[in-house]
């Protein structure tokens, strides 16, 4: 009897063993996001648990994206998929589907209220629809890793305490980013509050904070704008005495040049919107891209 006992208790012993070990047989979780700004999200609230790739990586562009047969065999070793949502990745359903992935995929934008393309700006771009760029919210970012932390325990119910740990860690951090924000855009003065940008990537920043965008294009860089959109942009930036134009990290700043040197208005940095940094760079997280950003722009309408 005593023999069947610690027999009994040896094989309880080595199954807790093997599940302590991790989700996949010792392995790290394996998990896709679908852009940069997703990935260090996951990498943040899953740790050491998880191992997490972009396909979007630092510096490229989703709206353009490509995929390859190389993202569709690394989405087929997933486990878990994470994607913007909102329209942002138009090529990734297509991906999934050849990919014959098992993976769960998530939406980590669930739960955020969208907004329509160009509400918020003068101009009003044909390509209109929902504004994917719901992360330029600090209180969206909010809920986009709450949904990862959700997802990472429904694959990995045993690494519930590390991903709830950790995604609670990083919401103080956003609540301190978010009050930082807001400290930063009140010292600028209401009437300076003006920016034009690229493309239309900074809506929610634009509701969340008080600062009005103009874009010479639509939500996505795909979107040309046309002469009537630029010769109007020239025609606000004068009557409205607009201080500043930024160029983004993702797209062409020939047509903001023109309108800079037809406007006289002052040239900003760079404003990172759908991209972040490699780790040398200005941006490499999404911290610090918003920290960048608002001190960009404190900077330039001061």
């Amino acid at each position: 009897m005593r023999r069947g006992f610690l027999a009994v208790l040896l094989v309880l012993v080595a199954v807790t063993a093997v599940q302590a070990q991790g989700a996949n047989g010792g392995e790290k979780l394996s998990v896709v996001a679908s852009f940069s700004i997703l990935r260090d999200w996951v990498r943040i609230v899953g740790g050491d648990r998880v191992e997490v790739t972009a396909l979007v990586g630092p510096g490229a562009d989703a709206h353009v994206y490509a995929p390859s047969p190389a993202d569709a065999r690394t989405l087929a070793a997933a486990r878990l998929i994470v994607v913007n949502g909102l329209g942002f990745e138009g090529w990734m359903d297509r991906l999934v589907q050849a990919s014959a992935t098992k993976a769960t995929v998530i939406v980590a934008s669930a739960g955020v209220t969208p907004r329509q393309a160009g509400t918020l700006g003068t101009l009003r771009h044909a390509a209109g629809g929902i504004d994917p760029h719901a992360w330029q919210s600090v209180r969206n970012a909010e809920i986009y890793v709450a949904n990862i932390r959700d997802a990472l325990i429904r694959v990995d119910s045993l690494g519930r305490p590390t991903y709830a740990a950790n995604a609670a860690a990083y919401r103080e951090e956003l609540d301190r980013l978010d009050e930082e924000v807001r400290r930063t855009v009140a010292m600028i003065p209401p009437a300076r509050r003006k920016v034009i940008t690229t493309h239309d990537a900074f809506g929610y920043f634009a509701a969340e904070y008080g600062v009005t965008f103009v874009a010479e294009q639509g939500v996505s860089t795909e979107t040309e704008a046309s002469a009537k959109d630029v010769a109007r942009i020239i025609q606000l930036v004068r009557e409205q005495n607009i201080p500043a134009l930024f160029f983004e990290n993702v797209t062409d700043p020939r047509l903001l040049r023109r309108i800079a040197a037809e406007t006289g208005a002052r040239t900003g940095g760079t404003l990172f919107s759908d991209a972040l940094t490699v780790a040398a760079g200005q941006a490499p997280t999404y911290v610090d891209m918003m920290r960048h950003n608002v001190g960009e722009i404190a900077a330039a309408l001061k």
